[in-house]
Order: C-alpha cells, then sequence, then structure tokens
C-alpha cells in the first residue's frame, strides 16, 4: 500500500465535505437572491448537517464491520451526486434535497479518513499526520470563501457544486487505486440500522422544533405538540433498540471513557460556534455592511490564517504538553474570537469580523487536533472506526442543531422587526432576499431598508452572543478532561 498516496487521495476527499461549510456559506446570499426563499436559508445547513450527523455513526459501525475501503467510496459517490442535483437546482427546495444527499456522502467521508489515517500510522506517527487532516479545514477556509465569492461575483453560484465533480473522481480514483487493507471479518456483525433511522428521524424532528418553532409554527399548538411527542417517542425507540442489540450504533461504554464523554461536549458546542460563524457572517457582510461575495468571503477566509497553522502546532504540542493543554489554549482561542463577534456592529467593518474568524480558526485547530488524536489513543482497532465517528456525529450534530437554533432566532427576529414597524403585511422574512441583492436593495424603500438592517443586525447579534456562551460552556468541559489519557 502506498501511503502518501492514499494520504492525498483521502485529503482531497476530506477537503470536499470540508469546504462545503465556507464555499456554500459565502455563495448563499447570492444563491438566495437568485432562487429566493431566505426564510428556508437555514435548512441549506441543517439538511447537509442532518444527514451527515445522521449516518456519521453508522459508516463508522459499518467501517468497523466491511472494512474501511467500501464504505469510504460510497462515501465520495454519495456526494458526488449530491453536487450534481445541487448544481442543477432551479428551486430552492430542490437544493436543499440535494444537500440531503451530499450530506449523506459527508458521513461516511469524514469520519472514515481520519480513520484510514490512524490505522495506517502508529501512535507515534498519528499526532503529525492527523494535524495535516485538521489542516485541511483550514486551507477550506482560505479557498473555500475566495472560491465562493468569485463564483457568485465573476460566474455562477452552481460552480460552487461543479468543482467538486472532478476533484471527488480524482480522490475515488485513488482510493480505489492505492488503498489495501486486511478486514477482520471475525469482528463482523449485524448492523443495526433501525439505531440510526430512529436518531435521523430525532434529529430531523428537533431541527424543524427548532426553526420553525415560535415563527412558522406556533410553540403553544396541537402541531408543535405532536412533533414534540414524535421526537420523544422515536428518541425512547432509539435508546431501547441500542439497549437490546447486540452491536449497538453507539457503544454506551464509549461514553464511561472521560477523554471520549468530555471531548464529544466539547465538540457539539463547537461545532455549534463553527456553524453560527461560517453560516451567518456572509450574510452580515453582504446584507448589513453592503460588501460583495468576495469580501464576505475574506472575512471567513482569515479563519484559515488559524486553523492550518494551529493545526500543525497542536501537532507538536500534543507530543510536549499534551492534549488537555492543547486544548484548553484552543478553547481560549474560541473565547476571544467570539468575544470580538458579540461586539461586532456595521461600523466595526470587515477587518474587525476578520480578526474574530482568525480566532475561531486556532481554536478549531487546535482543540479537534487534539480530540481526534487523544479518542484514536484510547481504544483498540475494533472501535477505533466507532469511536472517531462518535466525536465527528456529536460535531456535526452541533452544527446542526447550532444552524436549527440560531437560524430559528435570526428568522424571528427579523419577524419581530418587520411587526414593530408595522410592515408585516407587505413584506415577509423571505423579503430579506432583497437586502442580499445589490439591484433590489436599491429597490427598496428607506423605511423597509432601516428596518430589514436593524433586524439582521439585532438577529445576529443576539446569534453571536450566544456563542459567546458556547465558547465558555466548551472551556469548562475541557477542563474535565483527564490530565493524562
Amino acid at each position: 500500500m502506498k501511503r502518501g498516496f492514499v494520504l492525498a487521495s483521502i485529503m482531497l476527499a476530506m477537503f470536499l465535505a470540508a469546504i462545503e461549510a465556507t464555499i456554500v456559506s459565502t455563495a448563499m446570499p447570492g444563491i438566495v437572491a437568485d432562487l429566493g426563499g431566505f426564510s428556508l436559508y437555514s435548512w441549506v445547513f441543517s439538511a447537509y448537517l442532518l444527514t451527515n450527523a445522521s449516518t456519521v455513526l453508522l459508516f463508522g459501525k459499518l467501517s468497523d464491520t466491511y472494512g474501511r475501503k467500501p464504505i469510504f467510496m460510497t462515501g465520495i459517490s454519495l456526494f458526488l451526486i449530491g453536487s450534481v442535483i445541487a448544481a442543477m437546482a432551479e428551486f430552492m427546495i430542490i437544493l436543499i434535497a440535494a444537500r440531503f444527499v451530499q450530506g449523506l456522502g459527508a458521513g461516511a467521508l469524514m469520519p472514515i479518513a481520519t480513520t484510514i489515517v490512524g490505522d495506517m500510522y502508529t501512535k507515534e506517527e498519528r499526532a503529525k499526520i492527523q494535524g495535516y487532516l485538521s489542516s485541511v479545514w483550514g486551507i477550506s477556509a482560505v479557498t473555500g470563501p475566495l472560491l465562493g465569492g468569485f463564483f457568485v461575483d465573476v460566474l455562477s453560484w452552481p460552480f460552487v457544486f461543479w468543482m467538486n465533480i472532478p476533484l471527488g473522481l480524482l480522490a475515488l480514483a485513488g482510493v480505489m487505486l492505492f488503498f489495501k487493507e486486511k478486514v477482520d471479518r471475525r469482528a463482523a456483525s449485524k448492523v443495526e440500522v433501525k439505531s440510526s433511522l430512529y436518531i435521523m428521524v430525532v434529529i430531523s424532528l428537533a431541527v424543524l422544533i427548532l426553526v420553525e418553532g415560535g415563527f412558522g409554527i406556533k410553540w403553544i399548538s396541537l402541531e408543535m405538540l405532536v412533533l414534540f411527542i414524535a421526537a420523544a417517542a422515536s428518541f425512547l425507540l432509539f435508546l431501547r433498540s441500542e439497549h437490546t442489540s447486540m452491536n449497538p450504533m453507539l457503544p454506551m461504554h464509549l461514553w464511561q471513557n472521560p477523554v471520549i464523554r468530555y471531548a464529544n461536549l466539547t465538540s457539539f458546542t463547537t461545532g455549534m460556534i463553527l456553524i453560527g460563524v461560517s453560516s451567518y457572517l456572509p450574510a452580515f457582510v453582504q446584507g448589513v455592511m453592503e460588501q460583495s461575495a468576495t469580501i464576505a468571503g475574506f472575512t471567513l477566509t482569515t479563519m484559515s490564517i488559524g486553523w492550518p497553522v494551529a493545526s500543525t502546532v497542536a501537532g507538536r504540542l500534543l507530543l510536549i504538553i499534551g492534549f488537555r493543554l492543547t486544548s484548553i489554549l484552543g478553547a481560549g482561542a474560541l473565547i476571544v474570537g467570539t468575544g470580538l463577534f458579540s461586539l461586532l456592529t456595521p461600523e466595526k467593518g470587515p477587518i474587525f469580523a476578520a480578526a474574530g474568524s482568525l480566532f475561531i480558526g486556532i481554536g478549531m485547530g487546535l482543540s479537534t487536533t487534539s480530540f481526534i488524536v487523544s479518542i484514536q489513543n484510547s481504544v483498540a482497532w475494533q472501535t477505533r472506526g466507532i469511536a472517531t465517528a462518535s466525536n465527528m456525529f456529536m460535531r456535526t450534530l452541533g452544527s446542526a442543531v447550532g444552524a436549527a437554533v440560531l437560524g430559528g432566532l435570526l428568522n424571528n427576529r427579523i419577524h419581530e422587526s418587520l411587526q414593530q414597524a408595522g410592515i408585516e403585511e407587505e413584506y415577509t422574512v423571505d423579503s430579506t432576499n432583497l437586502l442580499l441583492n445589490k439591484e433590489a436593495r436599491a429597490d427598496l424603500s428607506g423605511q423597509a431598508l432601516q428596518v430589514f438592517k436593524e433586524g439582521l443586525t439585532d438577529g445576529l447579534h443576539l446569534v453571536y452572543l450566544c456563542l459567546l456562551i458556547l465558547a465558555f460552556i466548551s472551556f469548562m468541559f475541557i477542563l474535565r478532561l483527564p490530565k493524562k489519557g
């Protein structure tokens, strides 16, 4: 097996999944301006994260049973199919459906990629190599916003998805030709698909409740009661399935390991922080600051200055000061970054926003590398796939919940602004599309323009205050990590 070629193919596949967060975020204002449906804005992210979070455990378990290679190749194929559908979408609903398919593929790509590396390299080599993998997120943060801004300003937004095809096929060919593995068939056993379906229903209903609650669906209503009952019933069925299964989707004994428990809890909160920044910062820069998509991309690009450098440094720090202190440094950077965002106003400009992104990148680079290496070092091969997937699951679940909660807060705040101004009959939350289109923005009346700007500003300020609280919660979780593990 040629490890170098396999590693390059894995990093390319990871890049495709990682870049989706930043490239789509930067392009979203332009996509919404073209397709309409601002009230569905958060669903473009939630749909991707929903199937990603729901299937990451299933794919992790399947990789432990049937091997990494077939599951990884399946993930790339699904991701490419979703990309083609998204590029051809003419309606927001079609785009959201395509993102569901892309999320299915990403559910296999991210955890299996890091697991393959854990299999190929020794314990001493993993810290350095995992640093390289984590830096993929940083590289995607460089190229994603720039490409997203370029496609929207110069070409057209479908290129955001078309670019995945040649890169994905190259990664698929590399894994197919160069990756050889031996699967311990004695470990093979029936995989509980029911658990995955139950958790998908739970997450889907939770996202629906959080996005539409108080806006599309009243909190005190029969519809909301039915949703709550259905979500609770699905969760109980998931727990029952896990308890009775001989081969559970998410073995509860993993959570008895303090390294896995607190790393996963922290990944949940940092996932919410990451989606809060990447999803809504471009909308703020373009809609409120009235800057171009390229400038909006720049404010996210700076995340990359911190992320790859911090990931590489983390690989070395792990061997010197350990994963706990490295993680604490990451949490400190997240607090600084979210603190800057909580102070963000239109007058402070893109540079101030970019500074916040820089510290978020540093925090994510230090923490993600520390968590993956520490988790993989604490388990055997037979559970390395599901242990790694559990961490990916919690971060993706955090992002899905974050997109839903923060999107719901933003929609509700804009709706309240329209009501207070007495123009809710003339405009809806979907009319925020007009704010993201330079030509349409000029046609808004002075009052409407001011109302939408204030509503978007106030809503995003509330979002960023929530991110600061989440950063402090992350810090408290990290302090609970064992000093040795």
